[in-house]
């Protein structure tokens, strides 16, 4: 399988499946000397782990990081206080499976004969034959995006430093599409929404606050207390904090769901969403990722444009349409309409409008970077289908009978978050080493 690495520079290798014994990323390129732990890599995938709210799946896997490899077991110097720093070599990072019980891979053992209409299952049975990884949909699962959202998270904090911000929201979701919001209204809503994850994550609370898992405990030592959470999945979920969706707005300033800068529209996208889940259908929508204090120049020409890098997000399950600026739109204006116009003042470029999401020829043009992707419905749904018995060409009816998402979108966007960070981190090891060579090493004419 050849198509699970992505990167020159800043490289992400991922493996594993949803039903296999957990997923793996391998990341190469990161800094040394870079402070790194779970909590902070699970406060990010609790954001896009399944079971969390009433439109998500109901698999309850907690998705717990380990750290395996990249960090120093302990300083290397007596008292250098570099233990649980990067050391420059591979990051690899485990998420083990912990709901995968008999039952469920029954209930797609009893399926599997007949592909889902809109997943993978057919074209991967027909590449791979009969040994394809089809109990979850393998690799083809939604479960994979947690590799992403790992590797991202090492990517966005490295980026930090750099001073380059990235977030995502809810842009559009079953019809109900959000206004325009200010950037730096959007992601302070977008912070608090994280907030509020992780303090009424139970996991988060259970298992980091609480010190079950730390940084001090050898591999052997986690793997001992994950055997013991897989059995306590139900009691610590029993333990999330109760709270009122108008207490978390009081105290949060965010819906108690979603992660769309509106509280109200937040709410129409819910009604709607759930209107269509009732009858057994599914809704898609649309994630909107901002990307702010990038250098200008950054990117490259023809083939590795930062526009068609980003456009890779293409290879994330459910998403079907990636647009950058006014994207899909600009089929409906003229040049002088879409044409970003620009004026100098007190020494700095101004744009007057960002209608090239932030990137020209391929290159950053120091705006803000603005991509959206377009999320499809979740193909498994609790209709009756078309579909054929893979074995014999049968025609065949099917009705899925296995967990599902009502909707996709609300755990699309910490996805495509860390995954445009792994992009924007790639493209800006090159210009650096572009833009030293060209100004320290290369002497002028």
């Amino acid at each position: 399988m050849l198509g699970c690495h992505i990167g020159r520079m800043f490289q992400v290798t991922v493996a594993g499946g949803s039903y296999q014994e957990g997923l793996t990323s391998v990341i190469q390129g990161v800094p040394p000397g870079m402070e790194l732990a779970e909590q902070e890599i699970y406060g990010d995938l609790l954001l896009r782990k399944p079971g969390a709210d009433e439109l998500s799946s109901p698999r309850k896997e907690p998705d717990l990081p380990v750290i395996y490899s990249g960090l120093n077991a302990a300083d290397t110097v007596e008292n250098a206080g570099n233990k649980n720093h990067t050391n420059g070599t591979p990051l690899s990072i485990l998420i083990p499976n912990l709901d995968r019980h008999f039952i469920h891979i029954k209930q797609y053992q009893d399926t599997n004969r007949t592909p889902r209409p809109g997943h993978a299952s057919y074209a991967s049975f027909i590449k791979y034959g009969p040994d394809d990884d089809a109990i979850g949909a393998g690799i083809f699962s939604g479960r994979y995006t947690s590799t992403i959202v790992a590797a991202g998270y090492v990517a966005k904090k490295v980026l930090k430093k750099c001073g380059i911000q990235i977030f995502s929201y809810i842009k559009e979701l079953a019809g109900v599409r959000c206004k325009d919001v200010p950037h730096p209204e959007a992601v302070t809503y977008t912070n608090n929404h994280k907030k509020m994850r992780r303090d009424l994550d139970p996991f988060y609370q259970e298992i980091y606050v609480k010190n079950r898992i730390t940084m001090d405990m050898r591999f052997l030592e986690k793997m001992r207390v994950l055997a013991d959470i897989e059995q306590e999945i139900e009691d610590i979920r029993g333990k999330a904090p109760t709270i009122a969706p108008a207490e978390v707005k009081d105290k949060y300033g965010v819906h108690h769901i979603l992660n769309c800068p509106d509280i109200d529209t937040a709410q129409a996208m819910v009604d709607a969403c759930n209107k269509i889940a009732a009858t057994g259908d599914s809704a898609g929508g649309v994630v909107e990722v901002v990307v702010t204090g990038v250098p200008t120049g950054l990117g490259e020409p023809v083939f590795y444009k930062l526009d068609a890098e980003l456009g890779r997000m293409l290879g994330i399950g459910a998403v079907k349409g990636v647009e950058v600026g006014a994207g899909f739109r600009a089929r409906d204006m003229t040049g002088s309409q879409n044409n970003d116009q620009m004026h100098a003042e007190a020494g700095k470029v101004i744009f007057d409008s960002n209608n090239a999401g932030g990137i020209t020829g391929g290159l950053s043009t120091g705006q803000p970077i603005v991509v959206r992707l377009t999320v499809k419905p979740t193909p498994t749904i609790d209709k009756p289908q078309n579909t054929i018995d893979k074995y014999t060409l049968e025609n065949k009816e099917l009705a899925a009978i296995t967990r599902r998402d009502a909707t996709i979108v609300g755990r699309i966007w910490p996805v495509a978050e860390n995954y445009t960070a792994l992009v924007i981190l790639d493209h800006l090891f090159a210009h650096y080493g572009y833009q030293t060579l060209k100004d320290k090493c290369i002497p002028a004419n």
